[in-house]
């Protein structure tokens, strides 16, 4: 609303009153003075200039084609000052009522109150002030129309939403003038107690007595023998979390205690949905006389109209919640999401009264309310009341101290910071609940309907994420990425609360510098060795597709690609679960792990199992035209040269990409065989992720590979082994020998291995190591870099690549891949795993060259 004309001295300056946090918006003509005030006032960080972001975003403050760029910009960085809770000031004209309303919106949407700073400067001195400024070349008709729509609006600016309005008349009062910060009202942050936080009374006055007395309180009584005063001889005061009214015997009892308590100093309190009912109804609004608010109005009619009167102040001036001891500890009525801490806005208030509904109804027509203590994750301790719970338990840092006192439960109080619950039993049971609170006295009542551990919320993964991790503590997932994650996730994945865990990103060895080869075995000893990694494992390296298999012992589970998506249709993936759980179960596993399921990471074999159409549309296409087209381009350099034209290098040329075509052509099909439902398929596992209640990156990829052997014994037709080598990489006749093996294996057509450090999960000189790296053969990489990458200039060309960014992907996704199975093994909720998972698919979003 506008604030009020003020009869002060000439001589003392207008004082302008500003909330610490607040969207402040100055108003006025073009030559007024807003950006000379703004810097007198404020801080240069807190003050957003229009011709600032103009600037920014044309390279010309006074261009007026890039307006609307620059209010998007001013717009948004607002937005990130607002969320983060910094005061915010738009220097613009903001003479018209549609601007103003977008930033009242803006104000609206993070909750803190929009303020308008007006400076009225007459017209003649605005034209003069900018006549007199070079870079500014502005129409005297242009000032005359702001001014124009300043006058117009200025009576409506408080119906426009603005909560504080200050119009400064004059340049002289705008020089005098003076700014002062006001706290917000639920800002109590240096009040640091000690508390005694109490629940939901419901005019429950004797059973507050007696808590009180508990607590350690001296009540003090009128001369009537009413309580109107209760003080703690330690200075402690009582926190009240609302609903002191209704369904109980004595409201009125219950207002004069606390009011009393407020009043002197010795309590505080915040509203319940009841205390803002009662207001309405004290006020003559049209409310429904229900849910106990015929008890509270019949026994206020014994009161006098002095005490109604000050029970309707009292309760209309509550604040909808409190910021107390330096941020540590919020108290409302119904909870409070992080994000509306501190925050004032009906949104805000709302929350505060009634939480989250649903927007459904149960059995008993009451609304169903949203978990939002399930989904907390804010610093601050929640204290609350609102829907009745048996016992208190604590759920993420909050806690509900409504324990149905009117119902027959108890009244029950916590203790701050000693986080000491104490409690009374009612001495009846005074108003009976519309749904079962105590069943025979002890069983547990329908309360606040609780997310269960297996349910998954967009909200979990949506927006920038920071996820923490034991090997590689905080990984940021970006929004866009996590955009991008979703849109995977929700149109290829399979089930999410079947996705466990999705394996990290590979880096490769360094570049080698040899002649001819892009990578060589002894890039990736190197990088072990200076790690301080003595003792590695060099791995075949199956030409297949990432493959991740949950077996169950009955045979169900999912196989799915290393972005999530199932590999078979339904009919096939149960045939191919069951063949491997039988595996499973032959091979003993199922028993010697003490568990009923297991987690793989393989490869799956043949590569057109995956990637048939991808081999159809790109490396077929690209084969069958290279082997079209450069015979006959040879053909014809044949013909020339046999004319006696010097065609020489270029034929040369031509007869190479021929070779290098035909080669690329031979790569690709060593990795594609026919398959006929599972004939033909191979499962080459090579890790054991994790069972019931363990995880396996402790064991050394020895034993790993060995649970390989066995399954592959167990079901040959099916499972395939993985080839491994040893090698101490400070010897160098072991290394030799695997340089060796490495040669023969890429000879030969295969893809190459991967080295890893023998001990599976490795620390080095410089932190986590990298779990593995891939060394390529030359042949295999022409279907990554093209069918002539070999030449010598593309060669060199490629050796420039760049592994930092590719490498620091690899391990945070390791990283978290890790820390979802963690989190699996401990039983936490499967939200909490799916964090990580999501977080890896995430990161595959970032820009990184997909050929490394």
């Amino acid at each position: 609303m506008t604030e009020p004309t003020e009869e002060r001295p000439a001589s003392e300056p207008r004082t302008v009153v500003v909330p610490e946090l607040a969207l402040v918006v100055l108003i006025g003509v073009s030559g007024s003075g807003k950006s000379t005030f703004a810097r007198r006032h404020f801080r240069g960080t807190q003050v957003l200039s229009s011709d600032f972001c103009r600037g920014l975003v044309a390279d010309d403050e006074n261009d007026q084609a890039a307006t609307p760029e620059a209010f998007a910009l001013l717009h948004h960085i607002a937005g990130v000052r607002l969320r983060a809770g910094r005061l915010t000031v738009v220097d613009a004209t903001n003479v018209k009522r549609e601007d103003r309303a977008s930033l009242v919106a803006l104000a609206r949407e993070h909750d803190v109150l929009p303020v308008a700073v007006v400076l009225d400067v007459p017209e003649g001195e605005c034209l003069a002030r900018n006549a007199a400024r070079p870079d500014r070349d502005i129409a005297p008709g242009v000032i005359r129309r702001q001014r124009s729509d300043l006058r117009r609006g200025l009576r409506g600016l408080g119906r426009e939403g603005f909560r504080k309005v200050h119009v400064l008349d004059g340049t002289e009062e705008i020089d005098r003038a003076v700014v002062s910060y006001e706290k917000a009202y639920n800002d109590r942050r240096e009040d640091t107690g000690p508390f005694d936080v109490i629940g939901d009374v419901h005019g429950c006055r004797a059973e507050l007595e007696e808590l009180l007395g508990e607590l350690g309180y001296e009540l003090r009584r009128d001369e009537h023998g009413r309580p109107v005063d209760a003080e703690h001889p330690a200075g402690r005061r009582a926190v009240f979390v609302g609903d002191l009214v209704d369904r109980g015997p004595d409201s009125p009892g219950v207002l004069r205690l606390v009011m009393g308590m407020v009043a002197a100093g010795h309590a505080l309190c915040v509203p319940g949905n009841h205390e803002n009912k009662l207001v309405r109804a004290l006020r003559g609004r049209n409310v429904q006389i229900t849910h106990g608010l015929e008890r509270t109005l019949a026994q206020l009619e014994g009161e006098d109209d002095d005490f109604r009167r000050r029970v309707e102040e009292f309760c209309y001036g509550l604040v909808s919640h409190y910021v107390l001891d330096g941020g540590a500890l919020v108290v409302a009525h119904a909870g409070l999401k992080e994000s509306l801490q501190g925050r004032a806005s009906a949104r805000v208030r709302d929350f505060a009264l009634y939480g989250e509904t649903t927007g459904e109804t149960d059995e008993f027509g009451l609304p169903v309310r949203y978990p939002w203590a399930t989904e907390y994750r804010g610093r601050a301790m929640v204290l609350y009341g609102h829907t009745p719970v048996p016992t208190p338990e604590w759920v993420n840092n909050t806690m509900c101290l409504d324990t149905g006192c009117v119902f027959g439960g108890r009244l029950t109080a916590l203790r701050y910071p000693e986080r000491e619950l104490v409690g009374v039993a009612a001495a009846q049971t005074y108003y009976e609940p519309a749904r079962p609170f105590l069943v025979e006295g002890e069983a547990a009542p329908l309360s606040e309907p609780r997310r269960r551990d297996d349910v998954l919320d967009v909200a979990d993964v949506l927006g920038k994420r920071v996820v923490e991790t034991r090997l590689a503590g905080r990984v940021t997932v970006r929004e866009e990425n996590a955009a991008a994650a979703i849109e995977v996730m929700s149109r290829f994945a399979v089930a999410p609360e079947q996705l466990l865990y999705l394996p990290p990103t590979m880096s490769p060895s360094a570049t080698s510098s040899r002649p001819g080869l892009l990578e060589h075995p002894a890039e990736a000893f190197a990088y072990f060795r200076g790690e301080g990694v003595a003792e590695v494992v060099c791995q075949e390296k199956h030409m297949g597709s990432r493959a991740v298999a949950l077996v169950r012992r009955d045979g169900s589970g999912v196989l799915h690609t290393r972005t999530g998506r199932s590999f078979f249709g339904a009919e096939l993936t149960a045939a191919f679960l069951g063949r491997l759980g039988t595996a499973v179960e032959k091979a003993g596993l199922f028993a010697e792990l003490d568990s009923d399921w297991l987690l793989l990471d393989a490869e799956l074999l043949p590569w057109s199992v995956k990637a048939g159409d991808l081999i159809r549309s790109q490396y077929a296409a690209v084969g069958a035209a290279a082997r079209t087209a450069l015979p006959a381009a040879v053909a014809a350099l044949e013909q020339a040269a046999a004319r006696g034209l010097e065609v020489g290098e270029v034929l040369h040329r031509q007869r190479r990409r021929v070779a290098d075509a035909e080669a690329f052509t031979q790569v690709y099909r060593r990795y594609c065989w026919p398959t006929d439902g599972l004939s033909g398929v191979a499962f080459a596992p090579f890790q054991l992720l994790a069972s019931a209640g363990a995880t396996y990156s402790d064991r050394p990829h020895a034993w790993h590979l060995a649970i390989a052997d066995r399954l592959a014994e167990a079901e040959p037709e099916l499972v395939r082994g993985t080839r491994s080598l040893t090698v101490d990489v400070t010897d160098p006749t072991s290394e030799a020998a695997a340089t060796a093996w490495w040669e023969e294996m890429t000879a030969a057509g295969g893809e190459g291995m991967v080295v890893k450090p023998a001990a599976n999960l490795s620390r080095g000189r410089r932190g986590m190591v990298q779990p593995g790296l891939k060394v390529r053969g030359r042949e295999y990489l022409r279907l990554i870099y093209g069918p002539d990458y070999t030449e010598p200039q593309h060669l060199e060309r490629l050796r420039e690549r760049q592994l930092g960014r590719k490498r620091g992907l690899a391990l945070r996704e390791y990283a978290l891949g890790l820390e979802g199975l963690e989190r699996l093994a401990r039983g936490e909720p499967l939200w909490r795993v799916h964090e990580c998972v999501f977080a890896v698919l995430a990161l595959e979003s970032e820009p990184v060259d997909p050929r490394l």
